[in-house]
């Protein structure tokens, strides 16, 4: 039975909530619907970095002390207005919805501790939006003992699924940091990071240009890259480790550059993030014949040109020429996995996130 299913997504870079419909089974996507965004104010956003730095010492993951009570209020209604928008927008009723996946916000995460902590109160914002509300998704799963993340790969699989090619295929997604999901058929899902995504370009950019990015890596495409530097880089014991693994977006900071001229130092970036990602080649059953980029990465054209050139003749394409809208992804995944967790599906394997045996999760809030 297929399912009108709205997913909400708010991610660490705290900018604001993402809303994305899709039509599903839980197994498959039959129609991807509209999607919408409600920016977090600037209040809203220093209350939640009070709220992240408060979040490290709690004790149980139902605590939500001082500031914590006040952020979750504020997420919450922050959801519900994100919800109430989108239906006017779209000219739709709470009726039309069959369920609505709520991630919350993250402001503490601590696997190795068997302890997750999103805030969002689920009850309420069911309330206020009139349709069912599956959420806490992650705490199965690292109760279980796996890494509670990522939980993306399951959705990457579907939509690689839809495409009728031949696998192996292989999602990137170019955040800060970089992970794929290995797909081959429905037996195989594999997910990993791979190394940095963007943060180290980035903070370069900013330090040396005074800019947030390198646009579509016009300024990495007149540099020249140090293949040395890259190589010596390489050799760190994280890229030798095979999958589940995952990082820190500042796990990397401590490497430095040296005295490069700016356009060299960028190219040199942009060709890490390409060479971390094609090093995890080998650490995979099989050779994959298609390579599909997601994330901030996918506009760099010098990131793809090089990731071209480091994975043989596989083919990589920028998600969105295949119709998928790259920035609406995380949300219509968590559509999916209110699907699937309403039909008792997994939503995590053990070569996703290490966990013992494929989980099922989720807990539903009804109006």
């Amino acid at each position: 039975m297929m399912l009108t299913a709205l997913g909400l997504m708010s991610g660490t870079s705290l900018d604001g909530v993402d809303v994305a419909l899709i039509e599903t089974d839980g197994k498959q996507v039959k129609a991807f619907g509209p999607s919408g965004y409600r920016a977090y104010n600037p209040a809203e956003r220093n209350l939640l970095r009070q709220a992240l730095s408060e979040a490290v010492n709690l004790p149980r993951r139902d605590a939500r002390p001082g500031i914590l009570a006040e952020a979750e209020r504020a997420v919450t209604q922050a959801h519900a207005e994100a919800v109430a928008a989108f239906l006017a927008q779209n000219r739709m009723k709470p009726e039309d919805i069959d369920i609505v996946g709520f991630h919350g916000q993250t402001v503490l995460h601590r696997p190795e501790k068997r302890l997750t902590v999103q805030i969002g109160d689920a009850p309420a914002l069911a309330r206020a939006i009139h349709i069912p509300v599956m959420h806490d998704f992650r705490a199965a799963d690292v109760e279980a003992g796996g890494q509670g993340a990522p939980f993306v790969p399951v959705y990457h699989r579907a939509l690689a699924n839809s495409l009728d090619r031949e696998g192996p295929i292989v999602v990137v997604n170019i955040g800060g940091v970089s992970n794929i999901t290995y797909i081959d058929g429905n037996d195989t899902l594999i997910a990993c990071d791979t190394g940095p995504g963007n943060a180290l370009l980035d903070d370069f950019m900013y330090r040396t240009m005074n800019q947030a990015f390198d646009a579509e890596g016009k300024f990495a495409a007149l540099g020249k890259v140090d293949e040395a530097w890259v190589a010596r880089a390489l050799e760190l014991p994280f890229f030798a480790l095979p999958p589940p693994k995952s990082l820190d977006r500042n796990d990397f900071a401590a490497l430095k550059l040296g005295d490069v001229a700016p356009a060299d130092g960028a190219a040199t970036l942009t060709a890490f993030t390409a060479a971390a990602i094609a090093r995890v080649i080998p650490l995979l059953p099989r050779r994959p014949r298609s390579w599909i980029v997601c994330g901030g990465g996918a506009r760099n054209l010098t990131m793809l040109r090089m990731l071209r050139e480091r994975v043989g003749s596989a083919t990589v394409e920028a998600a969105e020429s295949l119709g998928w809208a790259s920035d609406a992804i995380e949300a219509q995944a968590f559509g999916f996995l209110a699907a699937r967790g309403l039909k008792g599906l997994p939503l995590s394997y053990p070569a996703t996130t290490g966990v013992p045996m494929p989980m099922t999760g989720g807990v539903i809030a009804r109006p």
